[in-house]
């Protein structure tokens, strides 16, 4: 049963020339007042869906991205600022990218965010996805093993430093403590301060590889999971659905088909799914050309990378289009009708299931996303109102 609807924003600036056919995404640039924007931004995203219902704003972390694509460099400080503007709004952190920080930094921050928020801040861990980004904080990525073992010796510290009030760790990347001399005798165990104040942690991670041994990690740590943002349509939600229920199995905790999960979606409105795949399928197309050729989205061809690239190639390349994408199911365009339809197909299929995050394509300007976010807070939410009542009691 559906109860919980959040959205999100990667801290995107408002672009011009959308579409497989306009500015490469490698030739964008924008100034830094302009790359700043993007923070204003959230604060509008946060505003509009605090009064309209939403229950979680989701925002991801990146950093050096000059043409404007994600913007938002640290989540927590970016969610102690939206706490204090708005009043009911939980902000997740979608996600904290732990082989850019050192663990115990990144426990001890949101332990702050945790209590000073009174608990509207949600945690959550990702391995990366840009070279630019990882490499360049000096943690490997290229090196897909080396960076699934220090994102997992990472994760484990921080549980280590939220759950247990004396801890100390030994890894191939880590030593906590240091066994050095401090005030008289030789460090030997070390306390964060403060810890969280609920515990256990909530903690959401997203779901890529779907294989069994990020999903016996993932149950390990009692981590929640995200599917889709049109990286996981068709028949991989049904894979991921099943191996993340196979993997707490293991462990004796029996979860229904989309127990601790969310399903994400790309969304448009308008008076017929026509007209809403039309108007939005620039950005669509723009969100193509960003994550294609960056492992979120499967299938994608070198020729199609190349014709992303460069829109002189575009005519001659089959590329993917929105029409694909709903019809797969990754994206929800048309009428309110149409998209509380598809909605309760998902609810019905999936029983556990009680949260989706329904959000606008990468690039979408400000001013046409906040006007889709009340169009669908007030014309689609209210279909699942009895639910969202009974999650509220």
């Amino acid at each position: 049963m559906i109860t919980n609807f959040d959205s999100s924003y990667v801290g995107t600036v408002d672009m011009e020339n959308c579409g497989y056919l306009g500015t490469p995404i490698n030739d964008r640039r924008y100034s830094s007042e302009e790359l700043a924007g993007a923070l204003h931004k959230a604060v509008a995203y946060a505003k509009t869906m605090d009064g309209l219902g939403y229950n979680t704003f989701w925002m991801a972390e990146h950093h050096f991205q000059p043409e404007g694509t994600e913007c938002i460099p640290n989540l927590l400080m970016m969610a102690m600022h939206l706490v204090h503007l708005t009043k009911n709004l939980k902000i997740g952190c979608g996600f904290n990218v732990v082989p850019m920080w050192h663990p115990l930094r990144l426990a001890e921050d949101y332990a702050m965010a945790d209590i000073l928020s009174g608990g509207r801040v949600i945690f959550g861990v990702a391995r990366g996805y840009h070279t630019r980004e990882v490499e360049s904080f000096g943690a490997p990525l290229i090196d897909q093993d080396a960076n699934r073992e220090l994102f997992e010796e990472g994760v484990d510290i921080v549980f280590k430093a939220f759950n247990e009030e004396r801890f100390s760790h030994k890894g191939r990347f880590y030593t906590i403590p240091p066994e050095v001399p401090y005030r008289g005798y030789t460090l030997k165990d070390i306390t964060l301060v403060p810890r969280p104040e609920r515990l256990p942690v909530e903690c959401w991670q997203p779901i890529q590889s779907g294989s069994d041994r990020a999903f016996d990690f993932m149950a390990k740590h009692g981590i929640r999971g995200v599917i889709g943002g049109g990286s996981a349509e068709g028949g991989a939600v049904q894979r991921h659905m099943d191996g993340f229920r196979a993997a707490y199995a293991r462990r004796g905790i029996e979860l229904q088909p989309g127990e601790r999960l969310s399903l994400g979606y790309q969304f448009f409105i308008a008076e017929s799914r026509e007209a809403a795949m039309a108007q939005a399928g620039k950005y669509y197309e723009e969100n193509m050309k960003m994550f294609g050729e960056l492992r979120l989205v499967r299938a994608i061809t070198e020729a199609q990378i190349a014709a992303m690239r460069d829109p002189r190639l575009v005519p001659n390349t089959k590329l993917p289009r929105i029409e694909d994408a709903v019809q797969a199911g990754g994206f929800l365009a048309g009428t309110p009708a149409d998209i509380i339809e598809a909605l309760k197909a998902v609810e019905k299929r999936f029983p556990g299931l009680n949260r989706v995050s329904c959000s606008l394509a990468l690039g979408t300007p400000l001013s046409l996303a906040l006007e889709q976010l009340e169009r669908f807070a007030k014309d689609v939410m209210p279909a699942f109102k009895g639910a969202m009542a009974q999650a509220a009691e």
